[in-house]
């Protein structure tokens, strides 16, 4: 067989693969899921937020694909992440606190397992915050990682040095300690960002200064001590959360809660991001250390074992939760 046939005859099969993934992609099937619909007149639309927020992009886009359907009445968020980047952070509440404020629908998240930093900041736009008893909670304040590995350079003789534009372009560089000036310059950047944490949490929450200052020192607290100390409103679990939001929402028992479809993966996703969203994409890296997987992604998966991957950025997160 002449080499150009066989070519010829593999574009053909290949075309006809994508047209057959093409269909199955707008009507379902294994290459794609068919798009779910709010069917019931009175719906709760529940949605997660798992993990470390890296972007928040896919909590983000299912929020404001639902939330303006009238048949929704209501927004349930089931909530198990020790927080993450700042601006995301900020940016799920601010979306939150839309749904509550201007589209007037109750918002109500419930976690049983950890609601913490810039997880919490998020929950904070919420009209309820329901814990199990047992949750962990707060860990209200920021942190920023560097590391000085300029002996491990000199170990292996090796030499880095940057040429800036003005001196604070290379602070927090890997290759030389930290001066005093450029400590003082991300000490004040994190005192900002804090100040917005806290005064977000003592506006949505209605607590007094001195009690926000008080817990707002980076510790965490149980579900049962959060709900003592104003910073939850009531124990329970799932179930809880629905029957609250239901009343919140004035449903009765006419309701129907709406589970957002999670996107299996075609193949007109593959090279997308969307993957890289939040705590999934980090179980990748830590395959590694399991000798599971060594992936494409050898300078992540470095970056993973050295802890380097969020060092230089503010981040309001759980300590010890991305290692």
């Amino acid at each position: 067989m002449k080499s150009g046939s066989f070519f010829k005859k593999l574009i053909i099969v290949m075309l006809v693969f994508f047209t057959i993934g093409f269909f199955l992609n707008l009507n379902g099937g294994m290459f794609g899921e068919s798009e779910k619909k709010v069917t019931a007149k009175n719906t709760i639309l529940h949605l997660e937020m798992n993990g470390v927020i890296l972007n928040g992009k896919k909590f983000l886009k299912n929020l404001k694909k639902y939330r303006d359907e009238d048949k929704v009445k209501a927004v349930l968020i089931s909530i198990n992440s020790p927080g993450g980047s700042v601006g995301p952070s900020q940016e799920i509440f601010a979306e939150i606190k839309r749904v509550r404020d201007e589209l007037k629908k109750p918002v109500v998240c419930v976690s049983t397992g950890v609601m913490a930093s810039g997880a919490y900041y998020a929950a904070a736009a919420c009209d309820k915050i329901v814990v199990a008893p047992g949750a962990l909670i707060g860990s209200i304040g920021v942190i920023m990682e560097f590391a000085n590995i300029e002996k491990l350079y000199d170990w292996a003789k090796i030499s880095r040095y940057s040429i800036t534009s003005g001196k604070f372009k290379d602070s927090g560089a890997e290759y030389r300690a930290m001066r005093e000036d450029e400590r003082a310059l991300f000490q004040n950047m994190i005192d900002e960002v804090y100040a917005q944490f806290k005064g977000t949490v003592m506006t949505e929450r209605k607590l007094k200064e001195d009690v926000v200052t008080e817990y707002a020192d980076g510790r965490v607290f149980t579900g049962a001590t959060a709900v003592k100390i104003g910073f939850a409103d009531k124990e329970g679990f799932y179930d809880d959360a629905v029957k609250l939001t239901a009343e919140l929402a004035g449903l009765g028992d006419n309701y129907d809660v709406f589970e957002v479809p999670k996107k299996r993966m075609s193949i007109f996703d593959l090279g997308g991001d969307e993957a890289q969203d939040d705590v999934n994409a980090m179980a990748e890296y830590a395959d590694v250390l399991k000798g599971k997987s060594f992936g494409p992604d050898i300078e992540g998966a470095m970056k993973f074992v050295l802890r380097t991957k969020f060092m230089g950025q503010p981040l309001m997160i759980l300590p010890g939760t991305w290692e």
